[in-house]
């Protein structure tokens, strides 16, 4: 009775996790290039079941063998294994802004930060008193030569990813976009930012078919929908409320087990 509280708390706190990870992205819905994240649950090794009471061993002209039959396998819960972001492709809404950039496909834009290079898809830039591209947090966009620098919001940005002056469609720079070996493993810090992992593998520079297009005056959205969402949330609710009852029912039992069985046989 006590492994069947271990195995209904286990179950709650899966479905804990799973909520916590739904509230996150439904916080998150209107975030600009935010990519949703997927707890994915395992369960806990299983118990081989024997019967041990049985005739536990037979002779063979190789010698002896377990002859105790097989029950079957016991399941002990269940554990949250991995929580994983899905970077499917948001949709683009128009914003008519210069500054604003989103990607066409799988990539990053570089930042720099008092940390080092970070890595973003949220392309809601802002031009500083300096002229250069800013994140809303203040952090510059990075080209291949460093830092962008413009002299007003009438630039011109290529698909490419070159930007050019307007007035007299002088080469500015280009924009550094950069993928990874293994994109699932970077690691979210919050403001739209990421940083690779040892698993990731560092950044390299998008050339050719993997280097994404760049579309101005526009911004990918989450991908986040609701209505999956709020699925999703409901189904947790009813999981968890089943594992509840599930620890409720061997509460119960244990009760009748000391207060009623226990007595009586004394």
């Amino acid at each position: 009775m006590i492994r069947g509280w271990y195995i209904g708390a286990s179950g709650m706190t899966a479905q804990q996790n799973r909520l916590d990870a739904i509230s996150n992205n439904l916080a998150n819905v209107d975030t600009t290039g935010f990519k949703r994240d997927i707890p994915v649950s395992k369960e806990f090794s299983g118990l081989l079941l024997r019967r041990t009471n049985a005739d536990g061993v037979y002779r063979t002209p190789f010698g002896s063998a377990d002859a105790a039959p097989i029950i079957g396998r016991l399941g002990i819960g269940v554990e949250t294994n991995e929580l994983y972001t899905s970077f499917e492709q948001g949709s683009l809404k128009t914003t008519d802004m210069g500054t604003d950039m989103a990607l066409g496909s799988e990539g990053f834009f570089v930042v720099s930060t008092p940390d080092g290079e970070r890595y973003t898809r949220n392309g809601n830039f802002i031009l500083g008193k300096e002229g250069i591209l800013l994140t809303k947090d203040g952090y510059p966009l990075l080209g291949e030569n460093g830092p962008i620098r413009v002299s007003d919001d009438k630039f011109f940005v290529s698909p490419d990813g070159m930007i050019y002056n307007r007035d007299d469609n002088a080469l500015v720079d280009r924009i550094k976009i950069v993928r990874f070996d293994n994109e699932r493993y970077l690691k979210k810090q919050g403001d739209s930012l990421w940083r690779a992992g040892d698993i990731s593998g560092p950044a390299h520079v998008a050339e050719g078919d993997e280097r994404p297009r760049v579309i101005q005056g526009y911004l990918e959205t989450s991908n986040v929908n609701v209505v999956n969402e709020m699925v999703q949330m409901i189904e947790v609710n009813r999981a968890y409320e089943a594992n509840q009852k599930s620890v409720q029912t061997e509460d119960s039992l244990m009760d009748t087990l000391w207060n009623k069985v226990v007595v009586v046989s004394r």
